[in-house]
Formats: C-alpha cells, structure tokens, sequence
C-alpha cells in the first residue's frame, strides 16, 4: 500500500475514533480505562461496583463490543462507554489534558508468541510512555496473562521503564471472570504504579 494512501486511511481512522469520544465525559474525575475488553464481562461487572468512576473499555472487534454494550444496557448501568479502537488509535485521538483518575485494566492480551511479532505486543516502552502521559501519579495499571513468557517480557519492560513502578504489595483490585480467564489453565498478574514525574 502507498504511503499516502496508509496514512489517509490512519488520519481517517483517528478523526473516528475523536468523533466517537465526542459523547465521552473525558474530563472525569475518576477516569477508568480497560484495553481489550473482549465481551465485557469484567468491566460490566467493575462498573456496576465502581458507580463514581467513568469507564472507557477498548477492542477492535465491532461483534465484542455489541455484546459488550447489551450487557450493560441490561444491567442499566450509564458509567461505561464502549469503543472501537486500538490502544495506539485511542491514545492519539484523546487530548492531552485527559488524565486516567481511576485504574488501567489490561486483561489477557493477545501475546503474539512468535518471535518475529513480539513487535506487536502491547506493553512496550512507547505504548507505557504514551499511557503515561494520561495518567496521574499513583495511578494502576493492572497487567494480566495465561502466557509466562509474556508475563517475564512486560515484566522486565515495566520494571525498567522510568514512569512505571511494579509494586508487588497492592493486591488485585476486582475479580471478575472473563471469557478469556475462563480458558487459562492459570495466569499471572501484577500492578505497576504510575510513578511521580
């Protein structure tokens, strides 16, 4: 594909993205944010327990988030918004004074297995500077796994990162089975903390 022609459809894409957080109260207080949120499971379920907090839950597949939204408008429940969008797509079109007040989830990624896409992998320095710049200090980001060699890769990348601090005191903060749990015959977990500037 022509250059030109990627970058039209990536400018496209996040003018998209921007037009959908139109409707988002992006300057909440208690901002919460789920990257990947599959079915929904879990941040239907921390919604309904968190009602001050505002979540925004992310995938790229439009059947998910159908799903995802017919669980909340069962539950009844108007603090999460669901959107289309990659982490990148997202963290490029939200301004830059949106701070995440409440707690970043990021639940069973896809850990691209192969070496030659470990590229793809979400946690990775520029994705936690970009994350970073939207979060307040002493903010959580909740990281979780079925695949140990991926858990050991974001562990070392997080704990060298100078804006992150892995800290193995604070406990998991909600429980709440997804579908992708529900497969893993077992995972990993951690919580890193935004560190202060």
């Amino acid at each position: 594909m022509p250059i030109e022609e990627a970058q039209r459809i990536h400018h496209h894409r996040i003018q998209q993205v921007r037009d959908a957080l139109a409707s988002v109260p992006l300057l909440h207080p208690a901002l919460t944010l789920e990257v990947g949120c599959g079915h929904g499971h879990f941040l239907t379920a921390y919604a309904a327990v968190h009602p001050s907090e505002h979540c925004i839950a992310l995938d790229i597949i439009a059947d998910r988030l159908e799903r995802a939204e017919r669980k909340t408008t069962k539950a009844g429940l108007t603090n999460v918004n669901w959107l289309r969008a990659s982490a990148a797509e997202f963290l490029e079109a939200i301004p830059p004074e949106v701070r995440f007040r409440g707690r970043i989830f990021i639940l069973f990624p896809d850990p691209w297995p192969k070496r030659k896409h470990w590229k793809n992998r979400l946690i990775q320095p520029e994705f936690l500077d970009q994350l970073a710049a939207h979060t307040a200090p002493g903010i959580e980001m909740c990281f979780r796994t079925d695949y140990a060699p991926y858990f050991e890769a974001a562990s070392h990348i997080i704990a060298n990162h100078l804006l992150w601090d892995i800290d193995a005191a604070t406990p998991w903060p909600f429980e709440a089975k997804t579908v992708f749990e529900a497969r893993a015959s077992g995972f990993q977990s951690l919580i890193a903390k935004r560190a202060a500037p």
